[in-house]
């Protein structure tokens, strides 16, 4: 599965291609609570066909309702008119009680979107091949006339309607670069996948990729400090790593560090955790200013276990680093376990397990 912007944006333009009308409806206001921020995207074809959603449902269907061509124009028509061209249109759901009800806003929410008719084939080509090819692209509408331009742009921003103009950013996929080709890695994989991150699995070790079953991750098998020197790793880049093997590892995370990423993080206990910093001190020359952003043990504390639980926990804390959440310190894994499981000062030998298990 891929960004779903990205999924959206391309099935639009095979139906403008294929010379069907259809429509853009972006969420460009909200009040109250709301299904789907401000940003999100659905295209409409003709056909009565959409893909993306602004909704839990009820307002596609209406948009639907509207905009659908009759299957035969000799019979009652199903919808009260097809696609227009013409300027974007706005429009509100939600503003009484009956209509936040009859369209399944939660809370009596509201929110506003914006229809573009028929968007020209070729700006939306322009835009999805620049998506394609990993670059940040600003969309711009001109609410009187509808001409669309788009850009390459530095940094992702929130949506902004000045009244005149609707600037949205859109950016390539986001991706995950997990080191390790073990069970924890199909399972994170598969989550990621599904939420929308293209994967790349690296493991040199021919031993553990010899089982590998996740086809929608590619695997690489060059050592992974290369392999995260020429990924291009940027702001939409998390690694992971997963081996337990700190010439693996360390080495990898490294790499990382120096980079935009959005997330770097590895798998072990507290105390790996620890050695493994105090080796990158000791052997690397880093600081523990330069390691702050290295996260681990990483994950949400959740009392897991098995592996796919586990995958879930951090799954949860990536897409929360993501989104801009700040994670309350007792629901991350060390000091959640620091709070209910101190340890004693006895405590030796090494842990080789997922953070969101281990001591």
């Amino acid at each position: 599965m891929e960004n779903l912007d990205i999924t959206v944006l391309r099935q639009l333009l095979q139906w403008r291609q294929a010379g069907r009308r259809a429509l853009l409806a972006t969420v460009i206001r909200t009040w109250g609570s709301s299904p789907r921020p401000v940003g999100s995207i659905m295209a409409l074809c003709e056909t009565g066909a959409v893909i993306g959603s602004v909704s839990g449902g009820c307002i596609e269907d209406d948009l639907i309702y509207r905009y659908r061509r009759p299957a035969d124009a000799g019979t009652a028509a199903q919808s009260t008119h097809d696609i227009p061209d013409g300027p974007p249109e706005r429009v509100k759901y939600g503003v009484s009680a009956d209509e936040a009800h009859r369209f399944g806003l939660p809370c009596g929410g509201t929110l506003e979107l914006l229809l573009e008719f028929n968007p020209d084939a070729a700006v939306l080509d322009a835009l999805v091949r620049s998506l394609g090819e990993g670059k940040l692209m600003l969309r711009t509408t001109d609410l009187a006339s509808g001409e669309v331009t788009v850009a390459p742009c530095e940094r992702p921003e929130g949506l902004r309607d000045d009244g005149k103009l609707l600037r949205n950013t859109f950016g390539p996929e986001y991706r995950m670069l997990l080191i390790g080709a073990g069970q924890l890695a199909e399972y994170l994989s598969t989550m990621a996948i599904f939420c929308g991150f293209s994967v790349t699995v690296c493991d040199p070790r021919e031993e553990h990729r010899g089982s590998w079953n996740v086809p929608a991750a590619r695997l690489d098998t060059g050592m992974p400090d290369d392999v995260v020197r020429d990924f291009g790793v940027d702001r939409r880049t998390c690694v992971i790593a997963l081996t337990h093997d700190p010439k693996l590892d360390d080495l990898a995370l490294l790499e990382a560090l120096g980079t935009e990423a959005f997330y770097v993080g590895a798998i072990g206990s507290r105390r790996n955790n620890e050695a493994r910093r105090a080796r990158m001190i000791e052997h690397f020359e880093q600081t523990e200013d330069s390691l702050a952003s290295m996260r681990g043990p990483i994950g949400l504390y959740i009392g897991s276990k098995m592996p796919s639980e586990i995958a879930v926990s951090i799954m949860a804390e990536v897409l929360a680093v993501k989104n801009g959440v700040a994670l309350p310190r007792d629901a991350q894994v060390g000091p959640a376990k620091d709070r209910i499981e101190p340890r004693e000062s006895s405590e030796a030998g090494p842990v080789c397990f997922s953070g969101a298990r281990a001591a």
